[in-house]
This record gives structure tokens, sequence and C-alpha cells, in this order.
């Protein structure tokens, strides 16, 4: 490991602090902790458990060297813990994380500087906390020493090599990579018996979400004011001491001082409104390339910037640059002020190697999909995307061949529009799934996907694709909590577009398909076309001849005798959208809740000005249905095909799915 550069040790030291009771409770310390933001620290949640547990209100102190507040002990209150539940006798990695803050703003101290990449360290490390004094001296004692991280365990445990000796107190303390001058991880336990102990990766931070956020915010607008403040004697020059030997750099190496600049200015700026539009955001900065795996969640614009990496090292400016004249783009489209972070755009692009190739970042355009849309404006239905105009996750069902009742094998795919679908999530069942139990299975998978994906006000598409035989299985009513409130639209079709798709039809479309897509998606005035006709029977040459206008409307169960025959007949003809009662009836004439149903989608269709805007028109129905609304009922049992051949189902699998003896 290389030698610690002595300001930023220093820097460390004088961030790190202690926890202990309240004055006139005790002397005991109960563990360490470090300053991460003005008035914020950051501990491991099973430092202040057993103190807080009965009353998380309890006021404790916070004290550090004579850096902070001259050694005296300032009151602090916890703010929130990762922990899901107390009780439990070990706190996971994933939960081992609070957030403490001080009662008094007037304090002033050191921040340490949290890497923005999400990734889980290896290697050399320093660590920081205190022990506990001795009986002469009971006041805490600072201690630091170097570690070795070798071992990734989970998706946010880290394990040191077992020669060196944590002393009890230190839980909590920061973890500093000497390389990049970056804490990347906080003390979690020293292992029982034997040398080394567990840590916890800084990206676990991101599990506060929007208190991530506002904590964030505050680390980068401090940090950007304190070159301001102490000339060249701060954590961030002691880092780029480090990173560049104090050799002058070319202009497309991206400092920490660049770094600096930039993250100050984005957290200047309204915060972003979900994870997906940084994830779109970055990519467009590398030209739609992707990273190897999703990675943790992401919440600020910081954590966009954090993507832009070549292993440990930055990306040329150029690309950090574009990425940030996107996010402006973005603001300035919704009103935000973004002069300073243009401005300074600006002046760092005067500075690189290749000035001639400004126009990379100045002649930036935002994606189709985050343009001012429906969600921004007054219009109520968001259309459906098409190729480039944003994502959907598609769930394939595939029949287990052999047992009887059916059971399925499942697939997560997402379509971002600009590329292959990817696998996200799939069936490792032995046997697959009955109908019944799908909902369960895909559970977590789904949550996790839609969390990745679903944008403010645009939760992504979802699209169910089965065996035509299967088209009464009624999607539309699944839900993913067991629990909800009582005026809670918690059904997946009351909550986002659900659609169906026909599972044979995957990979390459066939010409009557993408043609009467083509036909249909010209269509400005659409029709339910009632079918069968009453006394008609359906046959190939009334649905190839029907107008391309015509929605197909079935009243009647698609999974057996007339209405399975007329699906069939439309799938065949190249029909692409068509609706149907999942509790629809068999055989028999038509009832007046039949005619009624023909009646009310004529209604149905009557406002819409595009195909693409019916699955949010459906879905919108569902929500008032939700809502209590008695007079839109008769639409709850509808389904809807909606199956675009321009973005076709991932080709089918040539391996058998034998169900196994």
């Amino acid at each position: 490991m290389p030698e610690l550069n002595p300001w930023l040790d220093a820097h460390a030291r004088a961030a790190t602090v202690h926890l202990l009771p309240a004055e006139g409770r005790g002397t005991a310390m109960w563990g360490s902790g470090f300053f991460v933001a003005p008035g914020w620290v950051i501990t491991a949640a099973h430092v202040v458990r057993p103190h807080l547990a009965r009353d998380r209100n309890l006021t404790f102190a916070v004290r550090g060297e004579t850096q902070v507040n001259d050694g005296i002990p300032v009151p602090a209150r916890l703010a929130e813990w990762l922990i899901t539940d107390a009780r439990a006798a070990e706190v996971p990695p994933g939960e081992d994380l609070a957030l403490v803050r001080l009662l008094d703003d007037t304090v002033e101290h050191e921040c340490v500087w949290l890497v923005d990449r999400a990734v889980q360290h290896v290697g050399g490390i320093v660590a920081y906390g205190y022990r506990p004094g001795q009986e002469s001296h009971p006041r805490a004692v600072p201690w630091s020493g170097d570690a070795e991280i070798n071992v990734r365990d989970g998706a946010y445990g880290l394990r040191f090599k077992p020669d060196v000796e944590f002393p009890s107190g230190v839980s909590g303390g920061p973890l500093l990579d000497p390389d990049s001058g970056a804490v990347v991880a906080l003390i979690k336990a020293r292992r029982r018996e034997r040398d080394g102990g567990l840590a916890v990766s800084i990206a676990a931070l991101r599990r506060f979400g929007p208190l991530y956020g506002e904590v964030m915010r505050a680390h980068d607008t401090w940090h950007g004011r304190s070159s301001a403040q102490f000339g060249n004697n701060t954590w961030i020059d002691a880092q780029h001491t480090v990173v560049t030997g104090n050799r002058p750099t070319a202009g497309e190496a991206w400092t920490p001082r660049d770094r600096r600049a930039a993250l100050s200015r984005l957290a200047a700026l309204p915060a972003p409104p979900d994870g997906p539009t940084v994830a779109i955001l970055a990519r467009q900065a590398i030209s739609g390339n992707r990273w190897p795996q999703e990675g943790p969640e992401l919440h600020t614009w910081r954590d966009g910037h954090g993507l832009l990496y070549d292993d440990a090292r930055p990306m040329d400016s150029m690309i950090l640059l574009r990425y940030l004249q996107l996010v402006a783009l973005y603001v300035r489209r919704r009103g935000g002020n973004v002069d300073a972070l243009t401005e300074w755009i600006q002046d760092r692009l005067g500075l690189h190697t290749w000035p001639h190739m400004a126009a990379f970042v100045t002649d930036a355009r935002l994606p189709e999909s985050l343009e001012p849309g429906p969600e921004d404006s007054d219009r109520v239905v968001i259309p459906y995307p098409g190729p480039g105009e944003g994502p959907t996750v598609a769930v394939l069902l595939d029949p287990v061949i052999g047992p009887d009742p059916a059971h399925f094998f499942w697939q997560i795919w997402i379509d971002d529009g600009d590329g292959e679908p990817e696998l996200f999530a799939e069936d490792r069942s032995t046997h697959g799934h009955r109908p019944g139990d799908l909902v369960q299975a895909l559970r977590r998978p789904l949550t996790d996907v839609f969390h990745a994906r679903d944008r403010a006000g645009r939760p992504v598409p979802l699209e169910v694709a089965l065996p035509a035989e299967y088209f009464d299985t009624a999607v539309h009513r699944w839900r993913l909590n067991d629990i909800a409130a009582l005026d809670d639209t918690y059904h997946l079709g009351a909550q986002r577009r659900v659609v169906l798709r026909a599972l044979e039809r995957r990979g390459e479309p066939d010409k009557k398909w993408a043609a009467r897509w083509r036909a249909i998606s010209a269509q400005r005035q659409l029709n339910g076309w009632r079918v069968p006709e009453p006394g008609v029977n359906p046959s190939p040459r009334q649905f190839g001849d029907a107008p391309h206008s015509a929605v197909p409307v079935i009243c009647r169960s698609v999974g057996q005798g007339l209405g399975r025959t007329a699906l069939r007949l439309a799938l065949e003809s190249g029909h692409g959208v068509a609706l149907w009662r999942v509790d629809g009836h068999g055989g028999g004439a038509c009832s007046d809740s039949c005619e009624d149903l023909h009646t009310r989608t004529k209604w149905l269709f009557e406002p819409l000005e595009s195909i693409t805007e019916l699955p949010d028109r459906l879905r919108q129905l569902r929500q008032e249905i939700s809502a209590q609304r008695t007079d839109r009922r008769w639409a709850e049992p509808l389904a809807l095909l909606y199956d675009d051949p321009r973005r076709p189902l991932p080709a089918e699998d040539t391996t058998p799915l034998d169900a196994p003896l």
C-alpha cells in the first residue's frame, strides 16, 4: 500500500468522531462515526441500536478532537437507520448504517469525501475510529490502522484479511482508500477470537432513498464551498495530490478538483425525478453503451456521474462534460436555472486537449423519451412507447410440456426501446408454476424491475406473453403487495399499463401482422368491432377484410368456443390489438351485459387520437374503479391485446421445456 498522504490523513482524523451518552448519563463510548456533511454523522446502526431500541428520539452526544467544538460533546439524535427488525440478533451488512443529526447547527467540522462510484472496494484501506480509554484516562482514544479488504460478501458486505486486530469501539469508523482519496466503506465489526473484521460498503447509503439525496447534496455543496473558505488546504486538494502526484494534467483528465466543481453545481439543481432518468442520461453521455450490471439505485445526479468510470478512473473529461450538459438540458427544459453549471462547462471545455471536439458536448441532445411529454403537460393519456420511445417490461410464460394441470416457466425481459431486449430474471424452479402460483413467484423480480425502470409519473408498461389459449388469465388483477390501504390502487392494471401479447408471435414478425399494425397506427379515429357478430360464424375473410380502424371486441371467453375461434382468426389475420372479457360467457346467446359492453366500448374509443393511447385509457378506467367509481365497473374484466411487431418478443429458445420426471 502506498504511503498515506499526511494531509489526507489529517482531514480523515478530523472528521472521525465517537458517540457516547448525553451529559449526565455516563461517559462510556458507544462506537465511532464520521462527519459526511454539515451536521450529519454516519455510523453503524448496531452501534446505536442497543441504546435507542426503546426510544429512537433519545438525545445522545457526538465528540471529536479539538477541531470539533473544542472537543466538547455535541448533542445529537438519530435521523434514520436501515434496520428493518430492531429485535433481530444480527444486523445484516445492507442494514448496518445509521444517519445521526447534530442538534447544534453552528458547530464547524471537517467532512470526509465519499466515493461516488457504487462499487465494493477491494484492496488496501486506512481505518479510523476510537477505542475506549484506560481506567486512569477514560476518555476515548483516536485509533487508526492499515488493513486490506480481500472479500466481497453479498451486495454490501466486505471482509478484511486476517492480519489486523480491530479494537472495540471502532465500529462505525470510516475506511479510506489511500489511492483514490475517498471513503469507500465503514467498519462493521471485528471478528470474534481472530484477527480481521467486517465492513459495509458506502454504496449501502443509497438505501436511505430521498434522505440519502438530501445528505449527498449537503456533502457536495460543503466541499464545493470549502475551496473558497480554506484555499488549497482541503480534503479535495489532498486528494488531487494523491491522484495526480501534483503533476500537471492534460485537459482530457477529469481530476478531483473537476469532480468537486461539477458535483457542487449538480447539487444546486432540482433532484432528478427517478433513477431511470439518471441512467438514461449517463448512457447517452457514452453514446448508448451499457454497464455490465445494474448496480445500486440511482437517486441523485451525482450517482450518474459515478457511473462514468473506466475501472477506478473517471472517463475522458469530454464524456463527463457531456453528461453535465445533458443534465442541464433536462433541467432547463423543465424550467430550472442551470446558468452556473453551463458556464462552468464552457470554461472547462476550453481546457481540453482537443477543443475542436467541443461539439460532442455542446451539440448533445436529450433522447426523445426524456423530452417534456404528457406527464409534464395537461394531456392526461400517456401514449404507449414504440421503438426508441421508452422501456417496456415483458413477462414470458412458457407452458411446460407434460403436466396436467398447466404449469409455466417464466422469464422477465427489459426492452429499453433502443436495442435488443435484455433478460432481467428467469425461473429457476424445477417444475414451473401453476397459474395461481405465478404472482407469488414473480412478486420479488417484478418489484425489482419496476423499481429500476419506473420513472416519476410514467410507470413502465408490463407486457405478459402467453399462448392464446390462456388469454383469459386476468393479469391486470395481479397485485404485488399482500396488504394495501383500502383506497390504494394496488392491482397492477390500475398502477400501470398492462397488456397481453401472443407468445406464438415471438421472434421475427410476419408480413400480415406488420402491415396491419402500420395501418392501424395511421388511424386517428378507432372503433370497437363486435366479434363474433350475433348469428354470424367468424371466418378468416371477415377478419382479413376488417377496416384498419376496427379493434375486435369479444364479450365471450377467448379460452373456449366461438371466442377462442374469433381470437385465433384475429391473430392469424394480423390483428395486433383486441379487447375481451376474461370472464366472458362460453356458449349460448349474448346477454344484456354483452350489449352494455359493446355500447360502452364506443365511449372508450371516442376520445382516442391514436391506438397508442388505448392502454393508458384502459388503465385510467381501472384506477377509477379502484376509487369506487361504480359506473366504470363494466371495464374491470377487460383484457387488452397490444402486440407491436416493431418491438418483437425475444425469439423462442429451441430447447424443449419438458417437465422433469
